[in-house]
């Protein structure tokens, strides 16, 4: 594997549902890897449980136990149902013995249906290369280093703003071909919508994350230069709790993926 994403993420078979990886510190974050970054290590088993090329990841959700620290993980997947169409797989994410992650996930091919239609629009958008890089700050986490982001939509990150909404086109440092993986990482790559109402920053810890992937990935004609925009919205926060709804488009206008998470707001001091 000559690509970072793929040797961060990748997973050893020493059993039938059990495999080992290792959590790299140069996905981290405030308090830990991101979360996007464990929902990739977490589907990459699940998808060698299914080994099924023709079933494709169509839901998983992550819940998040507790922060992982730099060092090896196991993941212990169990095949719930392999039906005709569907298969529902179950994975535990540990370290040192103790629960990190609970993620539960379907894969299927496509089921043919006669219908079909959108109603949702991608958001206007200037093209990518019209965009300046991320700035480089001084004190800037890891993770950002692995992503070519250009904001594009809504609230600069880190800015002020009425509604929060803001979006940027992403793909990676290392050049790579969008498929799941890739993709259940960028549903979380970006700052939180968020941001644009509490100043300063504040810690956001994901509490479960959804991905629903609305496409078989990749799609025909994906190439490892492409730029994907994931745009991300909060319209509540209640209880100290927070919810994000997230889309990935291509540059042509296809939905690849939708997400969801609640996550926990933590006040910035001012």
């Amino acid at each position: 594997m000559d690509n970072r994403f793929d040797r961060d993420t990748a997973l050893k078979r020493t059993d039938q549902d059990l495999f080992e990886g290792r959590i790299d510190g140069g996905w981290w974050i405030v308090r830990g890897p991101n979360g996007g970054y464990i929902a990739s290590i977490v589907l990459r088993a699940m998808t060698m449980t299914v080994a099924d090329p023709t079933r494709h990841p169509r839901s998983m959700t992550v819940h998040y136990v507790r922060p992982p620290v730099e060092g090896p993980v196991t993941v212990r997947t169990v095949a719930e149902r392999t039906g005709r169409t569907l298969s529902t797989v179950s994975a535990r994410m540990e370290q040192d013995g103790k629960l990190v992650a609970l993620a539960l996930g379907a894969f299927s091919g496509p089921f043919g249906g006669s219908v079909e239609f959108s109603e949702i629009e991608m958001p206007d958008a200037p093209p990518p290369e019209s965009l300046p890089l991320r700035p480089e700050r001084e004190g800037d986490l890891p993770f950002l280093d692995r992503f070519d982001f250009r904001w594009a939509v809504g609230v600069a990150p880190l800015g002020e703003g009425g509604e929060a909404v803001s979006g940027a086109w992403i793909r990676p440092s290392e050049p790579r071909v969008a498929d799941a993986l890739l993709v259940a990482q960028l549903m979380d790559a970006w700052a939180p919508a968020v941001f644009s109402k509490v100043m300063p920053p504040a810690g956001v810890p994901t509490i479960d994350l959804t991905i629903h992937f609305r496409r078989s990935l990749p799609v025909p004609g994906a190439t490892p230069d492409d730029y994907l925009l994931g745009v991300f919205r909060t319209r509540t926060a209640h209880d100290g709790f927070i919810e994000e709804d997230g889309e990935l488009w291509t540059r042509d206008g296809l939905l690849l993926a939708q997400s969801r998470q609640l996550a926990i707001l933590i006040p910035g001091r001012a």
